[in-house]
C-alpha cells in the first residue's frame, strides 16, 4: 500500500539477524506516512521492535495507537499518530518520552532509522512541521538508543521528502549529528 516496492529496512533487519547474528532490532520511522509494510512484516515478531510517528488521518490509513503487535510480538509495535501541524514538540516528544523508555526495556542489538524527511516543515506532501533542529534532536535520541546495548550500531535509511531544498537541509542536519559535527 505504500510508496516502496522493496522494504529496505525490513530486508536490512532480517539480513542482520540471519547473517550477522543480530538478535534484537529496533526500527524507528519518523516519515509522515505510517510504515504499514514494516509493521505488517514484524507485527508478530518479538525480535523486532517497530515504532512509527505519522500523520493521521493520512495515507495509508493504518497505524492506530492501539496497534501494538500480535502473538509473540505483542508490545513490540508502537504507533504515535498525530494530526497535521504536529512538529518538534510532538514528534521529538514521542521519541524521547515513549520510544526511549521502551528501547531501554527492549535492548536492541541494532537500530535502524526509516529517515523520511517528508515530515519536515514546508514539505510539499506532508502536513507535519518538524524543523531541522527537530531532526537533530531525533537523531541524538536514536544515537542514545543505539548505545543502550553498548555497541552504538545504527543504520539510517533515506526514505524520502518532496521538497528538494527541505530534504537536503533536514538530511544534512541528520548526517551532521550522526557524524558528530
Amino acid at each position: 500500500m505504500g510508496f516502496c516496492i522493496f522494504n529496505v529496512v525490513a530486508v536490512a533487519a532480517r539480513y542482520a539477524q540471519r547473517t550477522h547474528g543480530v538478535e534484537r532490532v529496533l526500527i524507528a520511522d519518523w516519515d509522515v506516512h505510517h510504515g504499514n509494510g514494516t509493521q505488517d512484516i514484524f507485527y508478530e515478531d518479538e525480535s523486532v521492535f517497530y515504532m512509527s510517528t505519522h500523520q493521521s488521518p493520512f495515507y495509508p490509513g493504518t497505524g492506530a495507537r492501539n496497534e501494538t503487535g500480535a502473538g509473540e510480538g505483542v508490545g513490540t509495535t508502537m504507533n504515535r499518530p498525530f494530526r497535521a501541524g504536529a512538529g518538534d514538540r510532538e514528534i521529538v516528544g514521542a521519541f524521547r518520552d515513549d520510544l526511549l523508555p521502551a528501547a531501554r526495556e527492549f535492548r536492541p542489538d541494532l537500530v535502524i532509522v526509516s529517515a523520511g524527511f517528508d515530515s519536515r516543515v514546508d514539505d510539499l506532501l506532508g502536513g507535519f512541521q518538524v524543523t531541522d533542529q527537530g531532526f537533530r534532536e531525533l537523531t541524538r535520541i536514536m544515537l542514545e538508543i543505539a548505545e543502550i546495548a553498548g555497541n552504538g550500531r545504527l543504520v539510517s535509511v533515506l526514505e524520502g521528502g518532496y521538497s528538494l531544498s527541505g530534504l537536503a537541509s533536514a538530511a544534512e542536519a541528520h548526517v551532521d549529528e550522526l557524524v558528530g559535527a
